[in-house]
C-alpha cells in the first residue's frame, strides 16, 4: 500500500508523547498510519497513543524486537522509525518518498539536532553527525567506501518495508545499537545515507548526564559494538525518560 507508516517504539514515554502526537497531526502529507509498539509501559503511554488514534501493539521490551514487530505489521510500502522524543519536519513524508525514489538507497535517515527547552547542544549534535562517518570508516572501511554511513535511533531511519524484511530486520535481542546492526544488514542492498534535512531530538540524556559523560557513553557503546560486543551493552546506556 502506498503512503507512509510511522513506527514509534515506546517505553514509559508519557512525557514526550504529547509533543510528538501534536507534531504528527500536522504532517503534510499525512502518514497512512502511526503504529506505536509498546514494550511494557507502566505509565500513560498506551492511553495517550490510543487517544491520538494510533494503532498500538504490544511486545516484550527490547527496541530491536519492538521495531521488528512494528515493521511487520505496517501497512505501507515505506516505513520510518521515529523515537518518541524526536520531532520530524512537517514534510517528512515527501522527503522520504523523494529519497526512496532512488533505487540505489536502501536505508536513510534525517540529520538530528539535539535541543532542549533552554539550549541547542551543538557540540553533541556535531559529534552525532561525525560518528555516522568515522565509525564505519574506522571499523567497516569496505562499507564506508560503498557509501554506507552508520545511523542511530535519533536519525529517524526510513526504508522500504520489503527490503527490511528481506534482510531479517533488527537483531530481536538488541536493547541498544539495533540501528547500527540494521545499517550493516541493509548495506547488502544499497547505500545507507543521511539526508540534508533536520529532525529535532531531545537533549534529555545530556541534561541528566552532562555533555562530557553523554558523549563518552555514546563513544564507548559505539566502539564496543564495532569491536563485536552485542549483548548487555544496555548496562552502559541507562534509561532516561
Amino acid at each position: 500500500m502506498t503512503g507512509l507508516s510511522v513506527v514509534v517504539p515506546m517505553l514509559n514515554e508519557q512525557a514526550a508523547l504529547p509533543a510528538l502526537i501534536a507534531r504528527l497531526a500536522l504532517l503534510d502529507p499525512a502518514p497512512l498510519e502511526v503504529v506505536a509498539v509498546d514494550g511494557g509501559s507502566e505509565d500513560a503511554s498506551v492511553a495517550l497513543a490510543e487517544a491520538a488514534g494510533w494503532r498500538v501493539i504490544r511486545t516484550p521490551r527490547g527496541r530491536g524486537r519492538q521495531v521488528n514487530a512494528g515493521v511487520e505489521t505496517a501497512r505501507s510500502e515505506q516505513v520510518v522509525v521515529l523515537h518518541a522524543d524526536t520531532m520530524p519536519p512537517l514534510d517528512m513524508g515527501a522527503v522520504i518518498a523523494a529519497t526512496l525514489a532512488d533505487p540505489r538507497i536502501a536505508l536513510a535517515g534525517f540529520t538530528p539536532i539535539i535541543r532542549g527547552p533552554d539550549k541547542t547542544r551543538w557540540g553533541t549534535t556535531l559529534h552525532n553527525w561525525a560518528k555516522t562517518w568515522y565509525t564505519p570508516l574506522l571499523f567497516r572501511p569496505h562499507l564506508f567506501f560503498r557509501g554506507v554511513r552508520l545511523l542511530f535511533g535519533d536519525h529517524a531511519m526510513f526504508f522500504r518495508r520489503a527490503d527490511y524484511l528481506a534482510v531479517g530486520g533488527c537483531d530481536p535481542e538488541a536493547m541498544v545499537m539495533e540501528e547500527a546492526d540494521l545499517c550493516i544488514r541493509m548495506a547488502r542492498l544499497g547505500r545507507v545515507t543521511l539526508v540534508r534535512r533536520a529532525v529535532i531530538t531531545s537533549d534529555r540524556r545530556i541534561a541528566q548526564w552532562g555533555a562530557l559523560k553523554a558523549n563518552w557513553i555514546y563513544l564507548k557503546v559505539g566502539v564496543l559494538w564495532a569491536l563485536g560486543a552485542r549483548r548487555r551493552l544496555e548496562r552502559y546506556y541507562p534509561d532516561v525518560r
